[in-house]
């Protein structure tokens, strides 16, 4: 078998029972392994209504077809469920070293049910896993829970496991709770963390040594060479201020198509972070919970939490398992005036979603604030961007007199005051006082206060949205309505679909520009719909073989998908039919949501995300998204009925998923 072990692993809490799998090599040609995998274990052994924070839900942790194989930047692993924040399809993302553990215990993935009667967590070698006592560790902190899990089954001389693990957030069974590794990385959205908290799993150990085939190793090295070549010529610049990316306030007016091979300059000098100034000048980023301008967060402001002010603190780059792009760092914040308690010498650098959602949105100008809630919220296992959603709610909901200070148990919960949206954030992580009522997210904070809250609850589908602001992108606009795991800005765009140049292989993906252009977008339209598809698809292809999405924006130039794909297993498929591979997982994801009663417009994005009513004021202003239409056009290309968004039978057909998903795929075996 190359690229791909053929088996996984499923481990049932209540019991104590798990099973070995065999998976028919003829599925993995169909849907890959990854979030392809997970969705189709998920779809068939997740019962319809099922709790998602009950033992019947399934919590899964996938590795990809690429990962181990030689090829380069396919560090992903996948956390998938049924999420308690959407009530659907739930899949978290996640960099680290973690990935290539799963396949070197001989599995492609793990599928866990249940719950335990007490605290615990997996240890898994070659030999089998092992359900063990975590007692203990129940109460520390993902990262002290991480080095407590590595050190009790590590053995002197030989290569230490890897772990995952969740913090109190996952304990307190939180909707924004994620899985961490890495003292930090974090499988962030859809509360997933909160599952694995819920059947009472502190972490998983894995110590398996056990290799995977390639059926070309020589081509794929040469490739693989080739491109981390290329990577590394891009992001070995010399370090420039950060404010150098205000000339993106001169880009709308430019006509680009260039890949996206320039976009590894900017992350590889200043990381995610160094979006922040482009986002702030284009009115790319949100601001004050989706309802304010540039005239709210000026430019003066932005530069005092911008990607200088990171770097300031970088001690050295940060790169993920098989990476040579190196977006991340390491901190030292043991100097910024909040970090007194404890240990800040090695913090990762905040990723833009962190840094922007907890300054510019909540119209915080104070860097060491960001830090502070950057390092607490990967320690503590919870999702900074529905955190932060959270924090701007209760924020509107205060000044707008819905809730006043002794709601707050004395707080001044007002835009920018730092040290109140330090103490708010605590009170989600410990559930404690009206902290309680938010730690789920916007959507159940709004149903436990009342109908009148729900025009400051922003979100698709019961999911926060990212800082990317779907007004002036209306490709993003209709993919966080559309995809199954609503309010994901890592599905494509107009920016990232410029980017990815995949009209160059795949026949049927349209030309795109990456900045400016005359594309016509912000109308309904076949071509820009194809667009949306070709970004959706190739995104749930990158996330079966273990792909990194910023890789992925590099272009196919770069980043060779379907090479690698093809040189790993010796099979020989086309670009069209990979993508179709794609086009196959995102309808699979798509019909878990449906079997579990959700209505497709269900997820359709707030108002403010779509300019309803438009902003008076800034560079969105006048700007409505017509997203209705667009939803609808955008369902006809996925073959899916343009009114209710349900997949029609012969796109079913066309797919094979009536087999897949019904058919018998797997036999179980001893190990």
């Amino acid at each position: 078998m190359k690229g791909y072990v053929g088996k996984i692993l499923t481990i049932d809490l209540t019991s104590g029972e798990s099973k070995y799998i065999s998976i028919k090599d003829e599925l993995y040609e169909q849907i890959l392994s990854g979030a392809g995998l997970g969705a189709w274990w998920c779809y068939r052994n997740i019962p319809a209504g099922t709790d998602p924070m009950g033992p019947e839900n399934i919590l899964g942790i996938t590795s990809g077809m690429l990962t181990n194989t030689g090829s380069c930047v396919m560090g992903r692993w996948m956390v998938v469920g049924k999420s308690p924040s959407t009530g659907g399809w739930g899949e978290a993302n996640c960099g680290g070293t973690f990935a290539p553990g799963i396949k070197a215990c001989g599995v492609d993935a793990i599928f866990i049910s249940g719950k335990a009667e007490k605290p615990c967590y997996i240890y898994l070698d070659n030999k089998g896993p092992q359900i063990k006592d975590a007692s203990h560790l129940w109460g520390l902190d993902a990262s002290e829970a991480e080095d407590k899990l590595i050190e009790e089954n590590s053995v002197a001389g030989k290569k230490k496991p890897v772990a995952c693990s969740i913090g109190p957030a996952g304990e307190n069974q939180s909707w924004m709770a994620g899985v961490c590794n890495d003292h930090g990385r974090i499988a962030a959205r859809q509360g997933l963390g909160g599952v694995m908290g819920a059947k009472n799993l502190k972490g998983l150990v894995l110590n398996g040594t056990k290799q995977v085939t390639c059926e070309d190793p020589h081509g794929m090295k040469l490739l693989s060479q080739k491109c981390a070549n290329r990577i590394k010529i891009a992001t070995m610049p010399p370090i420039l201020p950060s404010g150098i990316l205000h000339v993106a306030k001169l880009l709308p007016e430019l006509e680009l198509s260039p890949d996206g091979i320039f976009t590894a300059v900017i992350m590889g000098t200043w990381g995610t972070s160094g979006a922040s100034s482009f986002a702030a000048a284009t009115g790319e980023a949100p601001i004050k919970n989706w309802g304010g301008s540039q005239k709210d967060f000026p430019m003066l402001k932005c530069n005092k939490v911008d990607a200088s002010k990171l770097l300031a603190y970088q001690k050295e780059r940060y790169f993920c398992y098989s990476c040579v792009y190196g977006c991340g760092g390491t901190l030292d914040i043991s100097d910024t005036k909040y970090s007194h308690d404890g240990n800040y010498s090695h913090s990762h650098k905040p990723e833009y979603e962190s840094q922007w959602v907890y300054t510019g949105f909540l119209l915080c100008d104070d860097a060491d604030m960001m830090f502070w809630v950057n390092e607490y919220l990967n320690r503590m296992g919870m999702d900074s961007i529905s955190a932060g959603h959270s924090v701007a709610m209760a924020i509107e909901l205060y000044e707008n007199g819905y809730l006043n200070k002794d709601d707050f148990d004395g707080l001044e919960m007002t835009w920018g005051n730092a040290k109140s949206i330090m103490e708010f954030t605590k009170m989600m992580v410990e559930r404690r006082g009206i902290g309680d009522v938010f730690a789920d997210g916007v959507k159940k904070a709004a149903e436990r206060l009342g109908p009148h809250t729900e025009k400051y609850a922003v979100h698709a589908g019961g999911m926060e949205p990212a800082m990317h602001d779907s007004r002036p992108d209306p490709q993003l606009a209709v993919l966080y309505s559309a995809d199954p795991t609503p309010g994901r800005h890592t599905t494509g765009g107009s920016l990232y679909y410029g980017c990815m140049h995949l009209w160059k292989k795949v026949s049927w993906a349209p030309p795109g520009t990456l900045i400016g252009g005359k594309s016509h977008q912000e109308e309904p339209s076949e071509n820009e719909s194809l667009k949306t598809a070709a970004a959706a698809y190739y995104k749930r292809l990158i996330d079966g073989v273990g792909g990194c999405y910023f890789a992925m924006i590099l272009g196919v130039g770069t980043y060779p998908i379907f090479e690698w794909l093809n040189i790993a297993t010796g099979w020989d498929k086309t670009p069209d039919e990979y993508m179709d591979i794609g086009k196959r997982i995102w309808n699979i994801r798509h019909l878990f949501n449906i079997k579990h009663g959700l209505d497709p417009w269900y997820s359709r994005a707030h108002p403010r995300m779509v300019g309803e009513p438009p902003l008076k004021v800034g560079k969105n202003k006048g700007t409505t998204v017509k997203i209705d239409e667009m939803m609808k056009q955008t369902w006809e290309v996925f073959g899916w009925d343009r009114e209710t968004g349900i997949p029609k039978q012969e796109t079913l057909e066309e797919l094979g998923l009536v087999s897949i998903l019904e058919g018998a795929q797997e036999e179980f075996i001893d190990g």
